[in-house]
């Protein structure tokens, strides 16, 4: 989430006096008058300034490490309050309409200030079909927009913005790209993050010009419209006054930077060191600086492995690191009897403190379960608990029912459960709460019938968490069991489904409490919050912000793929957008579906997915595929580590022992400390044995490199560089090299590792053929021009040293982009 917080040492440089800034502000001129061949700046043709935010990453530019261009008054009191006070940004910002590419009749641009969602003419609407089109909206004054929300008409409509852009900047004509998205064909308002800051998040950027490009409309060939528009941020004059001289400051000390990296790249250390004189700026941390010398200066390999090895053990790569790919690793585990039969729509949970896993109920194909089982992780056994619940004052047998633990006091609480619709009468649809106290070894029902006590009604497939902290439980969602009615009563809404809203118990005081309704529901109170309610989703709880985050599910015939969170301190919900995620494309989230079991990790912030029942798109028949998902919070980025989508069953047959089948209806369970996920049971989903179910239990562990493999990742990289210097110099050293120091690194068993080094030792052979024919002939020395050679040993080195750079945190580490690529073709 964006923070208003801001930290004003995060320049390069050092504070310079006012004959500085004169001759930064000549520099800065001297490159842009390079960069840009004409005095209009577009889109097309962006402005050196423009290209500095967007074409940077993120996290390079707030960099705490370099001291400022100039100073500024922006570290005042003032202007921290003015920070705090806006913090949340959740102001709506005025605006007007400046300019649009057209509009049809009576669709004017104007229509968007005003949400009319019943009104069709109420709308900004192409002057015709031929897309792509734009608006551009004029914000009173520059402001931080962190929010844009699209208003939608009451019902799809074919002229709905399928995809679009949106671009923002302090003018007209110069503006960088802040969201690439799309919205969805129906009725829900949908609300987007604008890319606001610059490395990080104390380090906003103000704009006054939005230009919404229109790409797609849902219809082909339509017209596209724009119903309604708001906008969010702050527009505090302090705040922004010291926003605008911040990003001034920051563009001219990133074109200082850039002009360094450039004359050091072209080997002109004097210009260099009077621009990093002049102006006090420094290009990297000093200990990358160190590098350089090491490596591009002396051509000392030897050192440069022992500055890596230093920069490793020191945790300077560890960014690097937790920013890579995991591998899944599978492990079966096997155990003896006594242990629990075949079953799916079980409930199970982990206590991390004692390493011992709950299971409880399900379906077996034939009948509803009652038995309760633990699992010792640490001894590999099940032990037996309770082969009926019921018959000790417990929960009769069920499936599809909801389970969570409180760890510290010892307790399991478990809601709901499915019943066939012939016992779906009066009298067996009251929503029965029970807890376990797992010392006692004793069940207590709280409640007979949670609806009497404003709690839910009695659902199945629904979703309960607990805060440990508050002692809360959290349900949502969940079809609501209703009676069948009888021939004689009018039944024309029997076969439509009901579902639940979200609640709150307060385990302490034993209450119940109704924070939101699902949409269906006639007569909300107008305080009270309605969310679109659903079976089958995924529900997980953040300790640290307080937030639930709920995804997927399945709404009737709908497959749901949307993403929010819920803020109960707040009672606030926030949809995360799939255009926010970077990845509109379907390859790029998990499918829409329902079943899929996910486990959230607070301490790495990431959401973990394992798919259940989905829906493809392109086909009509539901699936089961297997395929593991992590959704990173901080970045709001999905990405798919594991993907398997063989459906044979031979196939999986053969891998029973290596990898766990596809299924649905099973569960998964995750041990926050070990960084270990437990999968048991479910239904595999076969057609020819539709009663079967599994009873096998796996181990998961997400697997990403390790220091001592990045490390060795490293001197593979210098060594290989050594050894095509030596190769120039001198081939016979350069086979030596090949064969002792290169050679000890490569993993021989690694196939493609194995190819590259054939490659090397063929080039090396051909090389030395070819040496001895030409020493019969004239001196080696003639062969290479020495100025040459030089600097295209310089090059080289700077090639190794460029490639070194991208191990480290880019806070550390020169610009990432050259000052040659801002130019214009």
């Amino acid at each position: 989430m964006l923070s208003a917080s801001s930290k004003n040492n995060d320049s390069p440089g050092t504070n310079t006096s006012s004959s500085t800034i004169s001759s930064l502000s000549t520099l800065s001129d001297y490159t842009l008058s390079l960069a840009s061949s004409s005095s209009e700046v577009n889109l097309q043709q962006p402005s050196v300034d423009v290209l500095l935010l967007a074409a940077q990453d993120p996290t390079t530019l707030g960099n705490n490490n370099l001291p400022k261009v100039i100073s500024s008054n922006s570290s005042s009191d003032d202007t921290m309050a003015a920070e705090h006070e806006f913090s949340n940004f959740a102001k709506i910002l005025d605006y007007r309409i400046f300019k649009c590419s057209s509009y049809l009749t009576t669709y004017f641009p104007e229509n968007i200030l005003i949400d009319k969602p019943s009104d069709s003419g109420s709308r900004w609407s192409t002057g015709n079909e031929d897309l792509p089109q734009y608006i551009i909206l004029k914000l009173q004054q520059p402001s931080i927009v962190k929010t844009i929300t699209f208003g939608k008409f009451e019902k799809a409509h074919v002229c709905n913005a399928r995809k679009f852009k949106i671009y923002g900047g302090l003018e007209p004509d110069k503006m960088i790209e802040l969201l690439d998205g799309g919205l969805k064909n129906d009725t829900t308002p949908e609300t987007f993050y604008l890319k606001c800051t610059i490395g990080g998040t104390e380090n906003f950027f103000p704009i006054q010009y939005v230009k919404i490009l229109l790409i797609q409309s849902w219809g082909p060939n339509m017209n596209c419209s724009l119903w309604f528009i708001r906008l969010t941020g702050s527009d505090n004059p302090k705040l922004i006054k010291s926003r605008i001289e911040w990003l001034h400051e920051h563009q001219q000390k990133e074109i200082v930077r850039l002009c360094i990296k450039h004359f050091r790249k072209y080997q002109q250390p004097e210009i260099m060191e009077t621009i990093q004189r002049v102006t006090g700026i420094t290009l990297e941390d000093p200990r990358l600086s160190n590098l350089y010398n090491l490596l591009v200066v002396n051509g000392d390999h030897q050192q440069t492995e022992e500055f890596i090895i230093d920069a490793v053990q020191n945790g300077l790569l560890d960014d690097y690191i937790s920013s890579q790919t995991y591998k899944v690793s599978w492990s079966k585990i096997l155990t003896s009897d006594p242990k629990p039969g075949m079953r799916g729509g079980h409930q199970m949970v982990l206590d991390p403190l004692t390493e011992t896993l709950y299971l409880f109920g399900g379906w077996n194909g034939n009948q509803d379960l009652s038995d309760l089982w633990t699992y010792n992780i640490a001894t590999r056994a099940w032990t037996l608990l309770c082969p009926d619940t019921s018959a000790v004052g417990g929960p009769s047998a069920r499936s599809c029912h909801k389970m969570c633990l409180d760890p510290e006091k010892r307790q399991l609480f478990t809601l709901g459960r499915y019943l066939d619709t012939q016992l779906r009468i009066p009298v067996n649809l009251k929503s029965d709460f029970y807890v376990y106290d797992i010392e006692l070894n004793e069940w207590t029902i709280i409640s007979e019938d949670t609806a009497a006590e404003g709690g839910p009604e009695l659902i199945f497939d629904h979703q309960m968490l607990m805060d440990l902290e508050t002692r809360t439980i959290y349900v949502f969602g969940g079809r609501i069991l209703l009676p069948v009615p009888s021939p004689d009563e009018n039944s024309t809404n029997s076969n439509e489904s009901v579902f639940s809203g979200l609640y709150s118990y307060h385990v302490p005081s034993r209450s119940w409490k109704k924070l939101a309704s699902d949409i269906s529901q006639h007569s909300i109170p107008s305080t009270e919050l309605s969310i679109r309610s659903r079976v089958g989703h995924s529900m997980l709880f953040h300790p640290g912000s307080k937030k639930l985050y709920i995804f997927a599910g399945q709404r009737g015939k709908e497959y749901l793929n949307d993403f929010f969170t819920y803020d109960v301190n707040t009672n606030e919900i926030e949809h995360i957008s799939l255009s926010e995620l970077g990845c509109r494309d379907s390859n790029h989230i998990p499918a829409a579906g329902f079943t899929q079991r996910a486990t959230i990790d607070p301490d790495r912030g990431e959401i973990y997915v394992l798919s259940g029942l989905s829906k493809d798109k392109d086909k009509r028949d539901e699936n089961v595929q297997n395929s593991f998902w992590v959704y990173n919070i901080k970045h709001n980025k999905w990405s798919c580590i594991y993907r398997n989508e063989n459906v044979d069953e031979f196939y999986w047959n053969k891998m029973q022992k290596f990898e766990p089948c596809p299924r649905f209806a099973h569960q998964l369970v995750y041990d926050h400390i070990n960084k270990i996920h437990y999968l048991f049971g479910g239904n595999p989903g076969r057609a020819s044995f539709p009663k079967l179910r599994l009873d096998d239990l796996w181990q998961l562990k997400l697997c990403r490199p390790s220091q001592d493999q990045i490390l060795t990742q490293c001197k593979l990289i210098i060594r290989k560089h050594k050894f095509e210097e030596l190769t120039v110099n001198d081939s016979y050293d350069a086979l030596q090299y090949l064969q002792s120091k290169v050679s000890e690194i490569i993993d021989h068993t690694d196939t493609e590792q194995a190819k590259e080094f054939q490659k090397m030792a063929t080039t090396i052979f051909k090389q030395l053929s070819s040496m001895e024919m030409l020493e019969n002939n004239q001196d080696l020395s003639n062969l290479f021009d020495l100025e040459s050679n030089d600097k295209s040993m310089h090059a080289h080195r700077m090639q190794l040293y460029d490639k070194l750079c991208e191990f480290f945190p880019e806070s550390l580490t020169q610009p990432r982009t050259n000052l040659i690529d801002l130019l214009p073709l």
